[in-house]
């Protein structure tokens, strides 16, 4: 069920970027009245589940068709919509333009007015990036969204009150338990979450941090950049295990534990977390341990019964604060804004990995699988829209890429022609769209690869 749940949100996600994405192509070429022969959600190789097109002012169908009717021939100026059987995608063909399709046979034909080919560069600049344009306006209205609908919640990095716990890496790397990490080549952090991401995205050379009473520069050697780009929980902002309550019903009711009291050793084992003392109660179901309770200025040394279940039957005090944000609707659109660039500079940090051999960032691109995974395993419209949102940023950057193909490609070339005053023949844009496409191809089977792999590691 969980699996369907994911295809599902995938399915629907990717629809509605592909929709707005060819929309922002479709709405440009009209409005410069291009002919737009096709208009499809997903892809449509030998047959289509639905063609749609309107001929005298009444929309007829076709369904389940390899082929459009044969009386549809004759209103080639109405685009022909529908939906393929192959959901990877979608397509906005606009006669007279070189694209994926690789439809020569209009080429060998004279430009007509209406064609892509014939209209001034300007017009042409705007159909190409129609779609990015596009897809970077539907995040941000659902980043806008979000933050007025559900608000804003995080844990500001200077709110991170007892230090970070730091796995394995991190210890190498000069950290320790406790730190509270400041900042990275002198640039301050912002929020706690994002420790990581910007400790790889600013490649730091340095990072300061708090140890103690002290401030400690710690260098970071960059041949651990491999293994960071592949972390997630590096850093864990501390929680102490800080006694919030003690129910009469618990089992250590009487033990002498009282609310503010915080555990530092159990059996002369240190703990700087509430997960250490989880961890170590579950070892020791069902015995008794002495912990070492720290009140006010006082160090008691109290006994405590640990039950079957690992548990000692207290309340736990959250001593760290969260900031939670709330935004009126004006306000929203400028926060969703923020928030869309904000995601479009992380994305365009990871992409810059992705292509940087040393840190070998390749081996994490993913195809729809790894993107299938992302998506909760019941439904979460807040988790649905965040994801859908980057996806959509994720997609306008990757388009936006100078490669044949690509709307980057093709706006390129036009950009080009628009400095230049001059044209690429019709033979060097079919022989470079052939080239990007091969290259994209590669991109597919590596994305493809690596998700196979990960599936048998």
């Amino acid at each position: 069920m969980e699996i369907i749940l994911k295809a599902i949100q995938l399915v629907l996600s990717l629809s509605l970027l592909v929709i707005v994405h060819e929309f922002g192509h479709f709405l440009f070429a009209r409005l410069f009245k291009m002919r737009v022969d096709k208009f499809y959600l997903f892809f449509n190789p030998s047959f289509s589940l639905v063609r749609a097109k309107k001929i005298d002012g009444k929309w007829k169908f076709s369904f389940l068709s390899s082929a459009a009717p044969e009386a549809w021939k004759a209103h080639a100026e109405n685009t022909e919509f529908g939906i393929g059987w192959v959901p990877l995608g979608g397509y906005c063909k606009i006669s007279g333009m070189i694209d994926e399709s690789m439809d020569k046979e209009q080429l060998k034909q004279a430009p007509q007015p209406w064609e892509f080919r014939t209209k001034p560069a300007w017009q042409r600049f705007f159909v190409m990036i129609g779609g990015v344009l596009f897809n970077l306006l539907l995040a941000i209205l659902i980043y806008s969204g979000i933050l007025f609908t559900w608000g804003e919640r995080y844990m500001a990095n200077e709110d991170v009150a007892y230090g970070y716990k730091v796995n394995e890496l991190a210890h190498e790397l000069g950290f320790r338990d406790a730190d509270k990490i400041i900042a990275f080549d002198g640039q301050a952090i912002e929020r706690a979450e994002e420790v990581l991401l910007e400790l790889i995205h600013r490649q730091a050379k340095t990072a300061t941090v708090v140890r103690t009473a002290d401030t400690v520069t710690i260098a970071i050697d960059h041949q651990y950049l491999p293994a960071l780009v592949q972390q997630r929980n590096m850093f864990t902002p501390i929680t102490p295990f800080i006694v919030e309550a003690i129910p009469d019903t618990s089992h250590n009711a009487q033990a002498g534990l009282l609310a503010g009291d915080c555990i530092a050793a159990i059996d002369d084992k240190k703990i700087t977390s509430s997960e250490d003392a989880s961890g170590i109660f579950e070892e020791k179901k069902s015995t008794t341990v002495h912990a070492t309770v720290r009140r006010d200025t006082a160090t008691l040394l109290i006994p405590l019964q640990v039950n079957a279940d690992g548990k000692i039957g207290v309340l736990l005090r959250q001593p760290l604060h969260i900031t939670v944000k709330t935004y009126s609707l004006p306000a929203s659109f400028p926060a969703g804004v923020r928030k869309g660039y904000k995601t479009v500079k992380g994305y365009l940090h990871e992409l810059k990995f992705i292509f940087t051999p040393k840190t070998e960032g390749y081996k994490s691109v993913g195809s729809f699988i790894t993107i299938g995974k992302i998506f909760p395993g019941n439904w979460n419209w807040l988790a649905f829209w965040n994801i859908t949102a980057f996806l959509s940023i994720m997609l306008a950057v990757l388009n936006i890429l100078p490669i044949p193909g690509l709307d980057g490609g093709h706006t390129l070339f036009v950009l080009y022609e628009m400095v230049t005053r001059r044209k690429p023949s019709d033979k060097f844009l079919e022989y470079t769209t052939t080239a990007g496409l091969i290259f994209l191809l590669a991109i597919m089977v590596l994305a493809f690869g690596n998700d196979i792999f990960r599936l048998f590691k």
